[in-house]
C-alpha cells in the first residue's frame, strides 16, 4: 500500500464568458472594413487607362453611369452598347429624364455637390459617348468624371 493516493482529477471547463466580446469585435472588424456594393453591374466594361488622376472625393451625390456591352450576349447583339444608371439598362434618349428625375430628389446641398461617374468601355465609340454627354447637359448633370485606371509606365 502506498502512503500517497492519487486522485483523479478532472478536466476543468471551457470559460466563455469573454467569447461574447471576442465576436462583437470581429463583426465590427468587418463592418468597418468590407465595402458593400450597391450597383449591379450589368454591362461589361474595360477601363481605359491613363496618366493624371484623382480620386472622387464625395461619393454620396454621385450617380454612376455604365456604358459597354450587356453582360448577357442574348439580351443584345454583340456589336451594340447599352448604358446602365444605377441598376436600370436605359437608352441614351431616356438618360436625360432619369437625371432629371433624380436631380429633383435630391435635397439642396447635395445638388450643388451632384457628379456623374462616366465609367465605358475602352472600344465604345466616341459618338456614343458624346451622345451620353448631350444627355447630360440636357439635364443640367455638369460635374463628370471619366473613369479610368492608372497607365503603368513602361521605359
Amino acid at each position: 500500500m502506498s502512503l500517497f493516493r492519487k486522485k483523479e482529477r478532472q478536466m476543468p471547463g471551457l470559460n466563455t464568458s469573454s467569447l461574447p466580446d471576442l465576436i462583437f469585435t470581429v463583426l465590427f472588424f468587418f463592418m468597418i472594413v468590407t465595402h458593400m456594393r450597391s450597383v449591379t453591374v450589368k454591362v461589361a466594361f474595360q477601363t481605359p487607362q491613363g496618366t493624371e488622376l484623382t480620386k472622387l472625393v464625395k461619393k454620396s451625390s454621385t450617380t454612376y453611369i455604365f456604358v459597354g456591352r450587356p453582360v448577357r450576349s442574348g439580351m443584345q447583339p454583340a456589336d451594340t452598347f447599352v448604358v446602365q444608371v444605377n441598376d436600370r439598362l436605359m437608352s441614351v434618349g431616356q438618360l436625360a429624364e432619369y437625371l432629371s428625375a433624380e436631380r429633383s430628389r435630391m435635397s439642396p446641398d447635395d445638388l450643388e455637390q451632384m457628379t456623374v461617374s462616366l465609367k465605358a468601355d475602352k472600344n465604345v465609340p466616341m459618338g456614343i459617348i458624346n451622345d451620353v454627354k448631350q444627355a447630360l447637359r440636357k439635364a443640367n448633370a455638369l460635374k463628370i468624371h471619366y473613369s479610368a485606371v492608372n497607365k503603368k509606365n513602361t521605359n
